[in-house]
């Protein structure tokens, strides 16, 4: 994502959508004001509602204070697995203490990251990350809400720390990435795939046989905001108002009418999140 890009024009709306994940703080919101900025430009394309995503302590306390400033978000709070090395005690108390809130809807981003480890300096390991990962999940059964997973390079090992761990009754696989097989697995399982604008790139060709095969009501969608600009605008700065390129991205790749699918993501969203 490159600031030097100008960012995309207002798509034309495909009807009511849920951002089901966007980083408000990453896309320059820092106070009530600027949080309304960029959920009226989303508004103006359909996109009503956004669900913002904590991947650390400072991040996790801003969303619930977004959440609490405009009634169109809402919140999911955890640290990232890239820095599941600073979930000590106190961390932990914080996190459970947020994920209480009533306006926080997910406990997320968490899982597996085996990309970054040994490439970015700091990074958690990949011992830490599962135990980071695994005390996510007890807190999310906690507190009977559901689990928000970040996933890369790793769809092996996730799956089998949710078997082994017993998985909350809703896990969300946001930006879902893998190919058929993972998806047909977490489709078995009865996991929530969220689809960002990675699905509308020309090259994802295992992630777009992928998106065909996930029922009706197991799809989100997600812009994953300030990242993952969907083609094509690649590279540009994203907002959650992008949201409906990707949705008319998904369609045509699912065969579906972009209305159609909005109405069933937007249902999805509704029940998953309990908005």
């Amino acid at each position: 994502m490159s600031r030097d890009r100008p960012a995309p024009p207002l798509p034309e709306p495909v009807g009511t959508l849920v951002d089901a994940h966007t980083h408000l703080d990453a896309c320059g919101a820092t106070d009530a004001a600027s949080v309304a900025e960029i959920v009226d430009k989303a508004e103006s394309v359909g996109v009503t509602r956004v669900v913002t995503i904590a991947d650390d302590l400072d991040a996790a306390r801003f969303a619930v204070d977004a959440a609490s400033w405009d009634p169109r978000v809402w919140a999911a709070v955890a640290i990232h697995p890239t820095r599941a090395n600073v979930l000590d005690d106190a961390a932990k108390v914080e996190i459970e203490r947020l994920a209480t809130d009533p306006r926080v809807v997910a406990v997320g981003e968490t899982g597996l990251d085996y990309y970054w480890p040994g490439k970015l300096d700091g990074c958690a390991t990949v011992a830490e990350q599962h135990d980071g990962f695994r005390w996510h999940i007890d807190l999310a059964k906690r507190l009977d809400k559901p689990l928000m997973i970040h996933n890369r390079e790793a769809d092996e090992d996730l799956l089998a720390v949710l078997k082994t761990e017993g998985a909350p009754e809703t896990v969300i696989f946001h930006c879902f990435s893998g190919g058929p097989e993972t998806a047909k697995a977490c489709v078995d399982a009865g996991y929530v795939l969220s689809f960002s604008g990675t699905v509308s790139f020309k090259n994802a060709h295992a992630l777009r046989e992928a998106a065909v095969l996930v029922p009706d009501d197991l799809v989100l969608v997600e812009t994953d905001a300030p990242f993952l600009t969907p083609h094509p605008f690649r590279g540009a700065p994203n907002e959650p108002y992008c949201l409906p390129y990707t949705a008319r991205a998904l369609a045509e790749i699912r065969g579906q009418d972009p209305a159609e699918l909005a109405a069933f993501a937007t249902a999805n969203a509704e029940r998953v999140y309990g908005l």
